[in-house]
């Protein structure tokens, strides 16, 4: 289903919003209020949150989730890849009916992130359906909100794992092998969790039975604050990968060992970095080592080996090849490729009529390429047409406790979604 070919509006319209709706103002303190809801839950101490995947924390969340639902009368259920769905009018049955529409994001984080970054998409979701039925509407096909899981990769280091399962590209028995810091698999954390990992698996007909999915988001850049709009619509999303160099030296004693004689992996990780910044600089594109494992990793001791993680990002996917490749170059080894996202072209249609409601209320929407990677990103990649919005980040901040959103800018997104969402289900 095209989104064009969905009415708009109408009558029902006004140039600040279709009638029924609540006041933005009404709208911000909701927001506000559902955002220190969460506010306690994974705090970490010296400022953010720490929410990674599978763990009590997470689990506090799920429940957060289910509450909302409830409290609006949605059915929730969670598929075989581990991501929560709660059905506004049921999940469609398969080759019967209307396919359904999606909305939502994730509510998982990176250690010490920020209060935005997924739990904006999920909360903007739930309030989004509360706007649509302040306006009087039945949707004519199912409505879900998604939280799907383990979106960052913070504990086991694959990003967007629980869209990338369902959407059948990360194997199962791969998700399950991946491990934590401390040596937990995947497997082992569903299996603490109270699932079983042997049900891990992708749905094929889930995604089958989706007519779009929108999600809303953060926007984790200046794009906006430099251009003044509150609400920007997603057109693509830049192709980015994540490889690990293992440096191997030799282990030996930091105060009796002379420098001539030393193996020392450190150096090598050194010239890493200051190779991938040059490489990046040169080439037009982002990179960034942020990751790093040292063996033995004792003050007193030369380590006998050095894994060294990069992310390399661009517009162009040999742009980024380019990168790593001379970064190995310096490194003297090949590095293992741990993940990969090739560039995602978000779908055309619903960008144009998603813009033309953004600037309906706003007067401008501006279209803008990510690099930063979605399960909105995934759904697309596995054929799902899918949309972006994004909100203001007045500090241009993102993955830390500085992110930000105005509750304006971020009921603004509500409204948008809200009429996105209205024009895809229909009445």
């Amino acid at each position: 289903m095209a989104l064009e070919d969905q009415p708009s509006p109408g009558d029902a319209a006004t140039p600040h919003g279709p009638r029924g709706e609540p006041p933005a103002a009404e709208l911000s303190a909701e927001l506000t209020r559902l955002l220190e809801e969460l506010a306690p839950i994974g705090r970490a101490r010296g400022g953010g949150y720490t929410r990674l995947a599978y763990t009590p924390v997470e689990a506090d969340l799920r429940a957060w989730f289910a509450a909302q639902a409830d409290a609006r009368g949605l059915g929730v259920e969670e598929d075989r890849a581990g991501n929560l769905w709660a059905w506004w009018g049921g999940p469609p049955t398969p080759g019967a009916g209307p396919a359904a529409v999606a909305t939502g994001s994730h509510l998982d984080s990176v250690t010490r992130g920020g209060a935005y970054d997924g739990p904006l998409g999920v909360l903007s979701a739930f309030l989004a359906v509360d706007v649509l039925r302040r306006r009087g509407l039945t949707p004519a096909r199912p409505l879900a909100i998604v939280a799907f899981a383990d979106e960052e990769g913070a504990r086991f280091g694959v990003a967007c794992t629980g869209s990338k399962v369902l959407a059948g590209l990360l194997a199962p028995e791969r998700a399950l092998a991946l491990r934590d810091d401390d040596g937990v698999s995947l497997g082992e954390a569903w299996t603490a969790s109270g699932r079983d990992p042997r049900t891990l698996a992708a749905e094929p007909s889930r995604l089958d039975g989706l007519a779009a999915f929108v999600e809303l988001h953060v926007e984790q850049g200046r794009g906006l604050a430099d251009l003044d709009a509150p609400v920007a619509v997603g057109s693509a999303i830049r192709p980015h990968g994540r490889w690990r160099f293992d440096l191997a030296g030799r282990a030996d004693h930091a105060g009796t060992t002379r420098l001539e004689d030393r193996d020392d992996p450190m150096l090598t990780h050194a010239r890493v970095v200051l190779s991938a910044r040059q490489a990046a600089a040169r080439c037009g594109a982002v990179a960034t080592v942020a990751r790093v494992v040292v063996d033995p990793g004792s003050v007193n001791a030369i380590p006998s080996r050095v894994a060294t993680w990069l992310d390399a990002r661009a517009d162009d996917e040999a742009v980024v090849r380019a990168v790593v490749d001379e970064v190995a170059a310096v490194a003297g080894v090949t590095p293992t490729e741990e993940s990969w996202a090739p560039r995602v072209d978000l779908d055309a249609a619903l960008r144009e009529r998603a813009a033309a409601l953004v600037a309906r209320r706003h007067g401008a929407a501006p279209v803008l390429a990510t690099g930063a990677g979605h399960d909105a990103g995934i759904l697309a990649a596995a054929g799902v047409p899918a949309a972006m919005l994004f909100v203001r980040n007045p500090t241009g901040v993102s993955h830390a406790p500085e992110e930000h959103a105005e509750p304006g800018d971020a009921a603004a997104g509500v409204a948008a979604l809200a009429d996105v969402l209205e024009e895809l289900t229909g009445r």
